[in-house]
């Protein structure tokens, strides 16, 4: 006899939706119920009007799982929430004879979001542009008066040991955090606040 397997789906579900959302889980728990080995299911919330639900479901076994995960009534039920808005980001399963949120022996995890393409390279290096400038000015200006008597290699090593921690753990990552929306071509945070109040 294998060892049980935990289930744990993320899903996501279009806001107004939360009644119709907990009937849909309810029936797709009463359906697996009727297949041999399963072991309990529920979900849960992070917060009271979160559009976000994480379900766990569990069965005795892999092959008693697959059983249902193969079976026309799971598919009949996935396919009903198709006007619900429901969408999968995560999927993990855990198996082992733990309880469900103890550590796992075993683990597989399929992240099903869509990973945003990375920004063009030119706003890339606009973005670094932005940091990487004002910070060579501040630095070569401190660097003429401190170490001035440095030959230059030595004074540009000096510079570039300083430079490169507070721009790889401090400024880069801040200017990125601000210039996100631009990056991946959104609106400006100003302007959604603007339209929202009117």
């Amino acid at each position: 006899m294998g060892s049980p397997v935990t289930v744990s789906i993320t899903r996501h579900v279009d806001p107004g939706r939360e009644a119709e959302m907990a009937s849909w889980l309810q029936a797709g728990t009463a359906l697996a119920q009727r297949f041999p080995g399963f072991l309990g299911a529920g979900w849960v919330r992070p917060e009271r009007d979160s559009e976000t639900w994480h379900m766990l479901y569990r069965f005795a076994d892999t092959e008693a799982l697959s059983r249902w995960e193969t079976s026309h009534e799971r598919q009949w039920w996935r396919d009903s929430s198709a006007g619900l808005g429901v969408t999968e980001s995560r999927v993990e399963r855990r198996t082992g004879i733990e309880g469900w949120f103890d550590d796992p022996t075993s683990r597989d995890v399929r992240d099903l979001r869509v990973t945003p393409p990375a920004p063009p390279r030119w706003k890339q290096a606009s973005v670094i542009f932005m940091v990487f400038y004002p910070l060579s000015v501040l630095a070569n200006w401190v660097a003429g008066h401190v170490v001035a008597d440095l030959v230059l290699p030595l004074r540009v090593l000096a510079t570039v040991l300083v430079m490169t921690p507070i721009m790889t753990y401090l400024a880069l990552p801040w200017m990125t955090r601000r210039m996100e929306w631009w990056l991946h071509g959104r609106p400006a945070p100003w302007r959604s606040t603007t339209l929202q109040r009117r």
